[in-house]
């Protein structure tokens, strides 16, 4: 799903700022390499039979991460031995978000661990929101096919932007090559701290009897959104969306009470549900979020929910499988690091995925077939 960050616009184009702290620096990844290593065959389709974009990934995760950990971070070799020169030049991963933002941050660790793991080249994140993170799809889905040009992939720009916006340059289905899916990263159903509402059965009680209870987004289509109309819509209640234009102006009417509700990334709502300001009332997983104890997923009441912002990496259509496979080797390789893996659990209560660039398109499509019979019932548009 779509990044709840710090809003639409985006400053242009900029290099990989130095690692937050708990990010892994450059040069610190292992050196180990077994080239000409692919996935495990048995590891293929396994997005749709675990449930798309939950959480209970891990053991998908660990034969993703192992396999990808043993064929290392070298130079990649195809059949016969010949390396494929991929990259043989710096990288440019195109964002459609602005700087700060979950989904940035993942990019950003993503490029500080690019160098030691291709031999010195380097990532450069290229921050181009807007327009529904068309802009940023159109610029990449328009590019060469060389491997130069990647995309921080999610739900609005990779899978649902023609449904939002029918004038969208590109099919979803058809303009990008999937090469690696990196990570899931949990909702949070919030509310302002008086809220008379205890927990999720206090809160649906209470605008049931309302009828009209305001809820915050940070924009059609953004993860936030989504996730607010499918409970609505599950759970028969009648909320009135109030737009905003960044998840800091959601978490502001938050605290202020002005809105009574909202989805939003655990990253971002944590410091004030620590500080008493906001109410943690469910998490949007289908297992609870360790950094959240004792907050139920919104499934224990509406059994099958799930929403969650999701990132991979794509490349133009077109992309040679040699350099898709190049590609997805590096991608799993960092997310095998302990220190990349730990730093998504801890910073933005995600879960690092990996596998196959097969796995990622099965996830894609899939994630297309859920949200766009919702989009298109409510008649969104973003204009």
């Amino acid at each position: 799903m779509r990044d709840d960050g710090p809003g639409h616009a985006s400053p242009p184009g900029s290099v990989p700022e130095p690692a937050p702290a708990g990010w892994p620096r450059e040069g610190t990844l292992h050196d180990a390499a077994l080239p000409g290593c692919v996935g495990p065959a048995s590891a293929a389709g396994s997005a749709g039979r675990e449930g798309g974009s939950g959480m209970g990934i891990r053991r998908r995760q660990a034969v993703s991460l192992a396999w990808a950990a043993a064929c290392g971070i070298a130079a990649t070799r195809g059949a016969g031995g010949a390396e494929t020169a991929w990259p043989d030049r710096p990288v440019r991963l195109v964002v459609p978000f602005g700087a700060g933002g979950a989904s940035d941050t993942l990019a950003r660790s993503l490029a500080n661990a690019f160098p030691a793991a291709t031999g010195g080249q380097s990532m450069v994140v290229e921050n181009r929101g807007g327009a529904g993170g068309t802009i940023a799809g159109a610029a990449v889905a328009q590019a060469k096919p060389d491997g130069a040009t990647l995309m921080l992939a999610d739900l609005g720009a990779n899978a649902i932007a023609r449904e939002l916006q029918p004038g969208t340059p590109y099919d979803p289905a058809t303009a990008f090559t999937p090469i690696c899916h990196l990570a899931n990263m949990p909702l949070v159903l919030a509310a302002p701290a008086s809220l008379p509402a205890e927990d999720l059965a206090g809160f649906v009680a209470l605008a049931r009897q309302r009828g009209d209870m305001p809820y915050a987004h940070p924009g059609i289509g953004y993860s936030g959104h989504l996730a607010q109309e499918l409970m609505n819509r599950d759970l028969g209640l009648r909320m009135v969306p109030v737009p905003y234009r960044s998840g800091a102006e959601v978490a502001r009417s938050i605290l202020a009470g002005e809105t009574l509700s909202t989805f939003m990334t655990v990253s971002t709502a944590l410091p004030f549900i620590h500080e008493g300001r906001m109410r943690a009332l469910a998490v949007s997983t289908r297992e609870p979020v360790a950094l959240l104890p004792g907050v139920p997923p919104v499934a224990q009441a509406l059994p099958g929910f799930e929403a969650v912002v999701w990132n991979g990496v794509v490349g133009p259509a077109g992309l040679p499988p040699a350099i898709t496979l190049a590609a997805n080797r590096v991608c799993n390789a960092i997310l095998a690091e302990p220190a990349v893996a730990e730093a998504i659990r801890s910073r933005q209560a995600g879960e690092p995925v990996g596998g196959t660039p097969a796995q990622f398109a099965a996830f894609i499509g899939a994630e297309i077939a859920r949200w766009t019979p919702l989009v298109r019932s409510l008649g969104l548009r973003l204009e």
